[in-house]
Formats: C-alpha cells, structure tokens, sequence
C-alpha cells in the first residue's frame, strides 16, 4: 500500500484527523441509516494540486479548502479515465468504460455522432429514482448529443447544461454538438431537449441553476449532479466577456489562455460551489447532505501536477489521480484524511450505499463502497485498479504500479516514486510480470480494444 508515501510536502498531517473520526462511533452509524441527499460535484479538467488545499501555489480556493476541513480528503483518488467520456459513462454506470461500446472508451467526438449508453443501462440516477429519489443532472454530459442519448433517458428527472466536450463560457457554442446534430452553429446549452440561449458566464449559469434547485421545497429526498465544465479550455475567465469568441464555435478550443485566467476561473467555480452550499444551509438540509467533490481526469495545460509526471490524456499519476473531498456532518470527521486509493466508480457505489439504492443484479457494479472508509472504521487497504485507453494501459494493485505507453512497458513503486520516474521491471521481474499478467485478465473481461 502506500503508507509509506512521503507526504511532508503535499500530503498533509492526517493524524488528528484519524484520530477524531474514531470519536463518531455509534453517532456515525444512526446518521448512516438516514437518506441523505446528495450533492455530486464534477470539475472538469482539474488536476491533482489545482485546489490550494492540493498545493496549488499561485491562487486560493478557499470555498473547496473550507470543505476539505469539514469533511475528509482523499490523497490517492483516481479518475476512471485520463479523458472525460470514459470517466463519465464509469460514474453515471458504476462500471469500467471499457464494459461499453468503443466510441464511450474514449472522448466522444465527431467520428460518433450515433454513440450513446445503452437504453436499457442502469444508472446512477435511474437506481435513485427507483428509490425514491429526485434527480438532476446539471452541467456537462458528454455520453451522447442525439435525443436518444440525453441525461433524461437515463434516469434525470431535470437536465440543465451541455452535450458537448468542450464549450465557449459566454458564446455557449460548441461546434461538435452542432456537427454531430447536423445543424447550423447553435448555443450547446439544453433545458431538457431544448436548445436555450442565455447571456451570461457558464459557471454561473450552471451555479444559479444549482442555488435554484437546492431552495426548492422538496418532499423527496434529491441527488443533484452538478458537473461544471470549469476549468476546461477553452480557458476564459469571467471577465474575459470582451475578447474576440469568433472561433471558440470552430476550432479545437486549446488554444490561448493563461495563468490567470486559469486562476480566475478556478475562483469562480469554487465561489460558485460556495454558493450553493450556502443554499444547502440555508435550507436546513446541511447535515443531512452528502457532499462528494471530484475532477473526471487530470489536468492540462495551466494545471499544478506536482510531484506526478505527465498531464490528461496519460495513465501515469499527472492524468488520473485527482482530488476527491467528502463532507457529510455526523458521519464523515472533519479534518479527516486518507491515502485510500479510490477510482470513479467507487462513488456511484458509495451514493447508492448511502442512500439505500440496490445495485442492477444483472449488471452489477466495479465500484466499491467507501462507506467504512467515510466512517473511518476501516483502515488503509490495497485495491485493485485498472485502466485502459487506445493505446495505453496501467494497473495498480498495492503500492504497485505497471504501466505501459505504446511498445514500452514500466513498473513503479508508488510508495517511494510519486513521479514514476525509477523504472524498476528488470529488478522485480515477478512483480513486473503479475501486474502485467493481472491486467491482461481484467482485460479478458471487457470488451477487446478496437
């Protein structure tokens, strides 16, 4: 495992933290059997140290910091992809992407206009829902444009957001979604199967959206998906109103940017998230809400990576581990921390454990449920994981790590090589060849790569 990490420079001290979770005890478990809502929030594109409670240097996010401090954060918390179309169809199923047809493998694109989940896929909103949830999803989609393959297909009583991978933060244009729906240039934002215009920046929307559905008067208990498209390029702060959009509507959306317009939209989205806690609060519904914040891969260009190798898009540590923070007052300590290695679908799992919801029999779930680890009654265990892309694949299993980057293959040991910089395959030979081994076995169970 990785309890050896080295974590004087990022980690944190964790042990108070332990220490006063142990105090929760029976408190825990009564708060457990209640129904909580539940509050999923989605960055997009947010690398590991890209929130100053991660070490990020060069701006504060103090909104996301504050939420770390009531609740737990996660140090070893993987996306289930380094893209977001794979680590989105993990959350919303529960399952590896690689379960699923090619194209929702990897990021959804032009080449797969006909691409979508299953019609008859469970999710995570449609299990709630037949629990007696309300449900809403608000934000990015990205796992399918035509009607068929929409959010509310799938279990999302409410769908307020875009279809698209990538989208201006004031035009509202993306012109993959207006290709893939065979029509001219249109805004990708959608109230339902409705195409909308609205004036204003994204993270906003997205955020007033939020604040409206949380001060609802509800009868049911919610789980709201709000999964904000920040800080994804194009990178555009919010006052960037005035600049030149003419061909965020046409291009790659990867050009241009800055520093500080990172920063700025990296405060925006983290108010924005203060916004609609302080809805929660102010609709007495703060200790009965679970609150889960997570990125759906790595980050980019402008994201602190620090000490990981390499970016999105990679299956070294820069391009999966992520931050992942748990707040739900009685049952998770504040000021907790772990090392436990998590991956995407483990919160799917943990949503539908909290909230009663039985897993599809039939298709059953990859994640685990986190809830002893929430309430700290049980320590720091080895996982499992597997990840696979066109033309990479990884495992870790324990400390252990095996990756492979077309024809070149590694192992690492996480425990004392955060950087996965000391390959060590010819001095572990056996390791080497088990992870190898394990992987090509998991892989035996997915569909085969194309």
């Amino acid at each position: 495992m990785t309890r050896g990490l080295d974590r004087r420079t990022f980690l944190g001290a964790a042990a108070g933290g332990i220490a006063a979770a142990r105090v929760f005890g029976a408190n825990a478990q009564s708060r457990v059997a209640e129904r909580p809502n539940v509050l999923f929030i989605l960055a997009d594109d947010l690398g590991f140290g890209d929130l100053s409670c991660y070490g990020r240097p060069d701006y504060a996010t103090p909104v996301l910091d504050r939420l770390a401090s009531q609740g737990m954060k996660f140090t070893s918390a993987y996306a289930a992809a380094p893209v977001c179309t794979p680590t989105r169809c993990a959350f919303i199923t529960g399952r590896y992407p690689q379960r699923f047809e090619v194209g929702l493998q990897e990021p959804l694109t032009l080449r797969s206009p006909e691409v979508g989940l299953p019609a008859d896929q469970p999710t995570v909103a449609s299990l709630l829902r037949a629990a007696g949830y309300r449900t809403a999803l608000i934000g990015k989609w990205h796992l399918g444009w035509r009607a068929e393959f929409r959010p509310q297909r799938y279990g999302f009583d409410e769908f307020f957001g875009s279809l698209s991978g990538s989208i201006d933060y004031f035009t509202h244009i993306a012109a993959d979604a207006a290709r893939a729906l065979g029509s001219a240039v249109l805004p990708d934002l959608w109230d339902g199967d409705t195409s909308i215009e609205s004036s204003g920046y994204l993270t906003d929307l997205l955020t007033e959206r939020a604040v409206e559905y949380v001060a609802r008067s509800h009868t049911q208990p919610f789980y709201l998906s709000l999964h904000y498209t920040a800080p994804h390029s194009p990178w555009e702060g919010p006052k960037d109103g005035g600049i030149d959009h003419a061909d965020h509507g046409a291009g790659p959306m990867t050009n241009g940017g800055s520093l500080g317009a990172f920063a700025e939209m990296m405060r925006s989205m983290d108010a924005g998230v203060g916004r609609v806690l302080a809805a929660l609060r102010r609709a007495g519904l703060e200790r009965n809400t679970l609150v889960i914040f997570t990125s759906d891969n790595g980050g980019e260009r402008y994201s602190f990576n620090w000490p990981f190798s390499f970016e999105k898009f990679y299956l070294w540590e820069g391009g999966i581990r992520v931050p992942a923070i748990v707040r739900w007052p009685g049952v998770v300590a504040a000021n907790s921390v772990t090392e436990q290695p998590v991956i995407t679908m483990d919160w799917t799992a943990t949503i539908l454990a909290a909230a009663g919801a039985a897993p599809d029999a039939a298709q059953p779930l990859d994640g685990e449920s986190l809830l002893p680890v929430l309430r700290s009654e049980r320590a720091v265990y080895d996982r499992e994981l597997f990840w696979r892309t066109q033309t990479r694949e990884a495992t870790r299993i324990g400390q252990w790590k095996y990756v492979r980057d077309a024809s070149m293959e590694h192992l690492y040991d996480l425990a004392v090589d955060l950087g996965e910089k000391a390959d060590l395959k010819d001095r572990q030979p056996a390791l080497f060849a088990e992870l190898k081994e394990r992987h090509a076995a998991w892989a035996a169970e997915m569909l085969p790569r194309p």
